[in-house]
């Protein structure tokens, strides 16, 4: 591994963008989430209200910043918009200036994150969510003291000082990227689902996600065989690639480094996924350095010239790479085919299945969770002994001095971030995890609530067989008789509208819709007051809807209904002879989701029974009106877009202004 200079501060960059998207999506919705008229009042979970003593306590138990509302004469709600508004000013401004990519900025972006997240309920409980806790805890630790030291550079991704630990803390990042994918390829097939043990998965995915992408329709239609295929491909990129990340060949690591994009770049293309696909994609710099990147922006970097021992020497070391990238590359090839049965069939269509059985899984999982530990360790060893030598070979007595208690103190960091990590990586695994050291789950419980280790799997399991489920929810007038559908603006719907692209933003309420389509209306206590909300007309959280089509624009209904359906694509047939060919979808009743309500004793009662607050009350009484006045006209100012145009927007500007300032810079 090269010099990781300008990697390191392109990922500092890069991660200043993903918590802009971030703070910016998760602040054009808190109104209609969180406020005190929103679907979950935050105010049920930071309760103000009661004493101080017992304030103090709550505090300790649940440590976020909304506790400090009254400090700041305002309500936890708007305080809420106050921190997310502020997350957006820091992180626009670690895009647009370099000095503010430093590790007290980042600790700022991750305590403001972490305190919206503890406030955040279940619209807040999300894989990214934690994963950028996660990332954004490492990025404190991988980012410099930048504010108080000043250099010459002027180039828009340098000028940060950089130090021999830098590797070693860099290197956290490869072991999240590692343990996020490992374990997202293991659950898949731990889970015993069989979409993914018959690779027919992505035959039922490009349906059946959350929301998906125009795009997504079209992949839906592609030869059953290459989906087939590209669920093989895809458990080798996850469970097989990820080992190449630490092996010290540059080749092994862009191999791995250009799959694991892909594979990235073919799900944001397919479905919106948020921030989630692009925080993973930035998570990958991590397999590269200073000279790959100048490489993939056609600057390479000058070799000179050496002598003829040199090129010798050279030569025996080319000779050596190409021997060991022909027993990795052949021996990664080699055991994708057999274990999935690849085959060229005479029709140039690839025949594909899974050639292995679970038990043989199993077995091969308890041999593979200690070999990933080892690893990892070597790994993290190697790094810091590299650092080490560094500081050794540089020069001057008191730097040296200097460098080395950063790598000592750095180092031990590091170590204790990968133990800590271990509990959440072997959690797959149960032998494994419970031969881990006693110290180590002691450790990582006293972190546990800080979401700086976690453990995850993405689509465990396939939902979605046989159609997708989908909550339709309708008002009218009369119990019997006269119902409009709700439209949202994401989720499928009405079926002539063209599935949209709106990644980074992430429509929170759209999402939980489709989780709870997979269960009842009991499961999902939101649900209900989401229904009260619309029974009310409040427009904080019809801002969420689809403004411009909604059914009842003077009044509310006097009474809501959810019906379920199963969804289905438009299948290609019709499509091809024009018939319905301005729907996108097709769908089936399945029955009733929620009866017919109205507002009522009985709702109100069963809200309260799950600590929902129904009524409007002002825990804490509002004296910074003039602060108060700006984050309302500017909360005026973002809900006359909708979500995804106003983080576009916020997301653009920033793009634009680093562009201009980084061609400035050259």
């Amino acid at each position: 591994m090269g010099e990781i200079k300008i990697t390191r501060d392109f990922f500092l960059w890069c991660m200043s963008v993903i918590y802009l998207c971030a703070f910016s999506s998760l602040y054009y919705q808190i109104p209609g989430l969180y406020g005190e008229n929103g679907i979950l009042p935050v105010s049920s979970v930071i309760a103000l209200e009661s004493g101080t003593a017992q304030v103090e306590k709550k505090a300790k138990e649940l440590p976020s910043l909304l506790w400090l509302a009254p400090s700041f004469g305002l309500d936890v709600p708007t305080f809420m918009e106050f921190l997310s508004i502020v997350g957006m000013l820091v992180s626009f401004g670690g895009m647009i200036w370099v000095r503010l990519r430093d590790c007290a900025n980042f600790g700022l972006l991750w305590i403001l994150y972490f305190s919206l997240y503890q406030g955040g309920q279940t619209f807040l409980w999300f894989q990214w969510d934690i994963l950028l806790l996660e990332a954004g805890f490492l990025t404190v630790i991988t980012a410099p003291l930048g504010l108080l030291q000043w250099s010459k550079s002027n180039t828009a991704f340098s000028g940060l000082p950089h130090r021999p630990h830098d590797t070693v803390t860099f290197w956290l990042i490869r072991w999240l990227l590692f343990r996020l994918m490992f374990a997202s390829g293991v659950v898949k097939l731990t889970s015993l689902c069989p979409t993914w043990w018959g690779l027919t998965a992505l035959s039922i995915h490009f349906e059946s996600q959350c929301i998906p992408t125009a795009l997504a329709w079209f992949c839906h239609y592609l030869p059953a065989w290459l989906l087939k295929l590209a669920v093989a491909v895809t458990l080798v990129i996850e469970i097989g690639v990820p080992f190449l990340f630490f092996i010290p060949l540059r080749s092994a690591k862009t191999f791995s480094f250009y799959s694991q994009v892909l594979l990235q770049l073919c799900i944001i293309l397919s479905g919106n996924y948020n921030f989630f696909n692009l925080l993973t994609i930035v998570l990958c710099l991590s397999l590269v350095d200073d000279e790959f990147l100048l490489n993939l922006v056609g600057k390479p970097s000058i070799n000179k010239a050496t002598s003829y021992s040199g090129r010798s020497l050279q030569f025996t070391r080319m000779l050596l790479t190409f021997c060991a990238e022909l027993i990795i590359f052949g021996g990664l090839v080699y055991w994708s085919a057999n274990l999935f049965s690849i085959q060229l069939l005479p029709d140039w269509t690839i025949f594909s299945k899974v050639a292995f059985t679970a038990k043989d899984f199993e077995l091969a999982l308890k041999k593979m969770m200690p070999v990933t530990i080892c690893f990892g360790a070597l790994s993290l060893v190697v790094n810091i002994l590299a650092a080490v030598y560094r500081c050794l070979t540089s020069s001057g007595h008191f730097r040296k001095v200097f460098y080395m208690v950063g790598v000592v103190f750095w180092g031990g960091v590091s170590l204790w971030l990968f133990a800590v990590s271990l509990v959440p990586h072997t959690v797959v695994d149960r032998q494994s995890y419970q031969t881990l050291w006693p110290i180590i789950h002691r450790w990582n419980s006293k972190v546990d609530k800080f979401q700086i280790a976690n453990s995850y799997g993405l689509f465990r399991r396939m939902t979605g067989v046989g159609g997708r489920p989908e909550v339709v929810i309708e008002g009218s007038n009369s119990k019997t008789s006269g119902w409009k559908e709700y439209h949202f603006l994401y989720k499928p719907g009405d079926m002539s509208v063209r599935p949209p692209f709106i990644i980074p933003h992430q429509p929170r309420l759209d999402w939980q819709l489709w989780f709870a389509a997979l269960g009842s209306y009991n499961q999902n206590p939101w649900f209900l007051s989401l229904v009260y909300r619309l029974l009310q007309g409040q427009p904080e959280v019809l801002n969420l809807l689809h403004k411009e089509r909604n059914p009842f624009p003077t009044q509310p209904p006097k009474y809501i209904r959810a019906v379920l359906y199963k969804y289905f694509y438009t299948p290609w047939e019709l499509s091809k002879r024009r018939t319905n060919v301005n729907n996108w979808w097709t769908r089936k009743k399945v029955g009733e989701y929620l009866p017919p309500v109205s507002m009522g004793r009985a709702l109100v009662d069963t809200l309260k029974s799950v600590n929902i607050p129904v009524e409007k009350t002002r825990s804490v009484k509002i004296t910074n009106t003039f602060l108060f006045n700006i984050l309302w006209h500017l909360k005026e100012i973002a809900q006359k877009v909708y979500g995804h145009t106003f983080v576009w927007s916020v997301i653009g500007t920033g793009l634009v202004i680093s562009s201009c300032s980084a061609l400035l810079a050259i």
